[in-house]
């Protein structure tokens, strides 16, 4: 798949693999933190602060982990990973584009009140 069709996928399904109102308010906590944490890590990267580098990347465990626990009470299991690439891509595009422009599109707060 192409990044554009990975994105595609990721928004068409966006609704049907959030519906639980706990794992829609953990993501609104908890993606804001795994941003931090991508930021922070490439701040680290480009002041060789490793310190900072290994704290980016326990933030954004704890928030995937959380956000991993919000996913286990959906009605509706998310795809598994099909490789490690597949993971990190979907991760990632999830947290810094797919999930902001849920927010952003009001499709958030739709699911919250349905």
């Amino acid at each position: 798949m192409t990044l554009h069709e990975i994105l595609q996928w990721q928004w068409d399904g966006y609704t049907k693999y959030h519906q639980s109102r706990l794992n829609l308010w953990l993501h609104m906590i908890f993606v804001p933190v795994f941003i931090f944490g991508f930021m922070t890590f490439f701040y680290g990267l480009a002041t060789v602060d490793l310190a900072m580098c290994l704290y980016a990347v326990l933030c954004m465990a704890i928030s995937f982990g959380i956000q991993g626990f919000g996913h286990s009470k959906e009605p509706c299991p998310a795809i598994p990973f099909s490789s490690l690439k597949n993971a990190l891509i979907r991760i990632i595009f999830e947290q810094i584009y797919t999930f902001p422009k849920f927010v952003i599109s009001g499709r958030w707060y739709m699911q919250l009140i349905m």
